[in-house]
């Protein structure tokens, strides 16, 4: 196929697995939920940033060490399986009850005042999409199948997440735009540890999933 045909295809594609629902999906909703817009959008972009990072290291070489070395990534399979159970288990133990309060308290804590100012929204965003190994593995696996002869590799496959992740940033809107008109209800106490609750739920799921899962 030639280079229009490849980015149509690829686009297409993309497309489909970026509205499937899964953690990114999850967490970009409790947070437009619970925290507001403004920060569901940080988590967006810290999502975002991640699945451009993975496809740097596919375009390079790097994300195909995942694809040979159990090691590398067991390894980063038990961080990233880490991060979300406890990030799920905070969630479920501590549900909110409100979101200003909850707000309040999150920032108290040392690990808020060390990213204080909306960043600690990216940085679990892009926490949450980097320490996943399945993402690098799935670039790796999955960009090579859209490249036609006689282009740059590395300049082609940046092209091709460039575009996953453009599709990414206008799923999080749309979800995240969404959200507004259910504000109000949203914003009860009941719906707010509900959320927390579910939300978490499905963090632990996905580490639990990841933590157990020795095939790539």
């Amino acid at each position: 196929m030639d280079v229009g045909q490849a980015l149509v295809a690829f686009s297409v594609a993309a497309g489909v697995l970026t509205i499937t629902p899964g953690l990114d999906t999850a967490l970009v909703l409790r947070t437009a939920a619970v925290e507001g817009s403004r920060r569901a959008l940080l988590a967006a972009a810290g999502i975002c940033l991640g699945l451009l990072s993975w496809g740097l290291a596919a375009s390079i070489g790097l994300g195909a060490v995942l694809a040979t070395s159990h090691l590398a990534y067991g390894a980063l399979r038990v961080l990233g399986a880490g991060y979300l159970i406890v990030l799920g288990g905070k969630l479920i133990l501590r549900p909110r009850s409100s979101a200003l309060a909850a707000g309040a308290r999150e920032l108290g804590s040392p690990e808020a005042r060390a990213i204080e100012g909306g960043s600690r929204w990216f940085v679990r965003g892009f926490l949450s999409n980097v320490l996943n190994p399945k993402v690098g593995v799935f670039y790796v696996t999955f960009l090579p199948l859209f490249i036609p002869a006689g282009v740059s590799v590395t300049a082609f496959s940046m092209l091709l997440a460039s575009i996953h992740v453009c599709q990414g940033i206008l799923w999080f809107a749309l979800l995240i735009g969404a959200t507004r008109p259910l504000g109000r209800w949203l914003g009860r106490p009941t719906v707010v540890a509900s959320l927390d609750r579910g939300t978490g739920a499905v963090l632990v799921g996905f580490g639990l999933r990841l933590a157990l899962d020795r095939g790539r």
